[in-house]
């Protein structure tokens, strides 16, 4: 397959991540706010044919892993329809979701059925005092129990990502390392970054990984691991004396943007090239007014052209994007 989408920095995206719903279930602390939430209108979500449709032209441009986000994924209706409708597409080659966990146990097995091989688990904490505090619901107990059920159908290791935030995540950090040393999961801490719907992110606030690592090896000593494949964001460390893996996303202290592969498409139809673009690129209106597949490859391919070199979260003269992390797509 020829890859089309290279950018001006040399950069070849061969991955998406595809927002089915900026709604979701929860109201955790680093994302949305606890109340006063404006959802877009149903029309002005993509269909499942219209992201099919997207999915299936970006395939011929090079396009071959696909993730499901939201908001909260399984949160839209018949989300088990849209993945089989994905699978379908010869040239996409993985496909995996990222989710919350709280209707793992009820939706897994259709899920997996549909054509999903793969999930992320958002868990922040496994404290109950403390999840119900960072996402605002009293439903720990589900998402535990979402987890076990997962495992009877996804890939393992399961990834779980922990958003590790100063105050929050120090007392968690030997918990997960513990659940990634007895159960089949990855611990995955990403630095927490500034999408915040509240806008009150700090430096401050941001628990780095080198912290993280650091407070993990002394008590279980870790060791790196080398891959062949250098453009997933986590870095990976094993436990020296037994199985278990934790993964670290720095985004803020150690970035990735030199190997980034990946653009955004928005439950609404906006093309982001990354997860802090100033700048949308509209695809729902051309698909909603008879633009043809050569007509929408090609808003593809020059908006890759212009995708930036990097988040500038470093930068004095960063600006925090309009949208938070909940209309973006994780």
């Amino acid at each position: 397959m020829e890859h089309m989408l290279i950018d001006s920095f040399g950069r070849t995206i061969n991955n998406l991540r595809v927002s089915v719903t900026d709604q979701c279930n929860f109201r955790c602390i680093y994302c949305m706010p606890e109340e006063g939430m404006v959802f877009q209108p149903k029309e002005e979500i993509l269909t499942f044919e219209e992201i099919t449709r997207v999915i299936r032209i970006v395939s011929t441009l090079g396009i071959s892993k696909i993730r499901l986000t939201g908001g909260e994924p399984t949160v839209r209706k018949d989300l088990p329809v849209l993945i089989s409708m994905i699978s379908e597409i010869p040239g996409i080659k993985d496909m995996a979701m990222t989710t919350n966990g709280f209707f793992l146990k009820k939706m897994a097995r259709d899920l997996r059925e549909a054509g999903l091989p793969r999930i992320n688990v958002s868990l922040d904490t496994l404290d109950e005092e403390k999840f119900k505090q960072m996402t605002r619901r009293d439903v720990l107990h589900k998402v535990i129990e979402g987890l076990e059920e997962a495992t009877r159908y996804f890939q393992l290791p399961i990834k779980i990502n922990v958003v590790a935030m100063k105050g929050y995540t120090e007392d968690d950090i030997l918990d997960f390392a513990l659940l990634a040393r007895t159960k089949p999961y990855q611990i995955r801490f990403i630095e927490f970054m500034p999408l915040d719907a509240d806008r009150t992110w700090s430096r401050d606030q941001v628990l780095t990984g080198k912290e993280i690592i650091d407070r993990i090896d002394s008590k279980w000593p870790l060791e790196a691991v080398t891959r062949s494949n250098q453009r997933e964001p986590a870095d990976l460390f094993r436990f020296k004396d037994g199985p278990g893996e934790i993964g670290l996303i720095a985004s803020v202290s150690e970035p990735f943007c030199g190997s980034c592969n990946r653009i955004r498409l928005t439950a609404d139809g906006k093309l982001r090239t990354c997860l802090f673009s100033l700048n949308e690129t509209d695809i729902k209106e051309p698909l909603r007014t008879g633009a043809s597949d050569v007509d929408i490859a090609d808003l593809f391919i020059e908006a890759v052209k212009n995708k930036e070199a990097g988040h500038h979260i470093n930068d004095p003269s960063f600006i925090q994007p309009e949208r938070s992390m909940s209309a973006i797509g994780g």
